[in-house]
């Protein structure tokens, strides 16, 4: 072999461990695309992911698989996608609970939320609503905390699962008023929001898909809204500062991470076409109406937000124990 065929040989192997050109990430994708969630369907996030998938199987002309793999406070899906590929062809529907908090709460996480995953976008924002069942004789925050100092056994809250934003909203109002609140984990808000109806437990922090409808039937009360400002959807519930319990405001993101490694011009591409479709009229008005905003963020802003939700989560968590 002439040393002109060796330099060839060696530069094209390098070519190949490189990953892919930019021309190849041009035609990314030429397969089907999987978003692994870590909720069940039925809930909040399922629905939405379906959605908003479609469309964008619709704008890069394949499909988007909507892969459910609930359970283990998100763990489970969470080092699924870290295991995967690093090609683009395997995404994470991660949160605040998946990627900044559960790293606080677990001493031995099997995937580190920053080393183990590039940001992709941030898809959608929302915020939570407290609320009980329809046979609950709390009619404000302030009588639902008084119901819980009442009862020697206290109240049972659920949650859509191990540091979902149910939970750490019901434990920041436990800690806030030293109410004795029992959580009850449920995987997703699909089951909780079942027992909610039958009143099987107490209260919970809720997304307004999930127990929207039932509000409106009468079938749930709702007593305050977790944000800084009144539910569009909701215009008559206060908001937790108007209810006398200023500062627990918490919003939430629900976003798209991809293995560690994934080339950068595959996520480019990604964050092209997603946000495309999320900044369109169509999905922002199909999204608003389920209380919903659509975001359609650059992969740094999204990072940006997890150390921040890292810092503000991580010290109410420390500040807990």
């Amino acid at each position: 072999m002439t040393k002109f065929s060796k330099s060839f040989v060696f530069a094209a192997a390098a070519m190949c461990l490189a990953g892919p050109t930019p021309a190849q990430a041009q035609a990314f994708p030429t397969k089907a695309i999987t978003w692994i969630l870590p909720f069940p369907p039925g809930g909040v996030t399922d629905p939405v992911a379906r959605l908003v998938g479609a469309k964008v199987g619709e704008s890069v002309g394949q499909t988007v698989i909507i892969d459910n793999r609930p359970g283990g406070a998100s763990i489970i899906a969470a080092e699924l996608v870290k295991r995967a590929p690093a090609d683009g062809y395997t995404l994470f529907f991660g949160h605040a609970g998946s990627h900044a908090v559960n790293q606080f709460l677990y001493s031995k996480l099997p995937y580190d939320p920053l080393k183990d995953f590039v940001p992709v976008t941030n898809l959608i924002a929302t915020t939570h609503v407290l609320v009980v069942p329809a046979s609950s004789p709390a009619k404000s925050m302030t009588e639902l905390v008084a119901l819980a100092r009442s009862k020697p056994e206290g109240l049972n809250f659920g949650s859509q699962g191990v540091a979902a934003g149910g939970h750490l909203l019901a434990e920041m109002l436990k800690l806030r008023t030293g109410a004795t609140l029992h959580h009850v984990p449920y995987k997703g808000s699909g089951p909780l929001v079942q027992d909610l109806l039958a009143a099987r437990v107490d209260l919970a922090f809720d997304s307004p898909i999930s127990s929207g409808p039932h509000i409106k039937e009468g079938r749930l009360k709702a007593l305050a809204v977790a944000s800084n400002k009144r539910h569009r959807n909701f215009p008559d519930v206060p908001t937790v500062a108007e209810a006398g319990f200023a500062g627990l405001e918490l919003d939430f993101w629900f976003g798209l991470f991809a293995p560690a490694g994934t080339p950068q011009p595959i996520v480019s591409k990604l964050n092209e076409e997603i946000v495309r479709v999320l900044k369109s009229a169509d999905m922002k008005e199909k999204l608003f109406k389920r209380g919903l905003e659509a975001v359609g963020s650059t992969p740094e802003e999204l990072i940006t937000m997890v150390k921040a939700d890292m810092e503000k989560l991580g010290k109410f968590i420390t500040d807990a124990r």
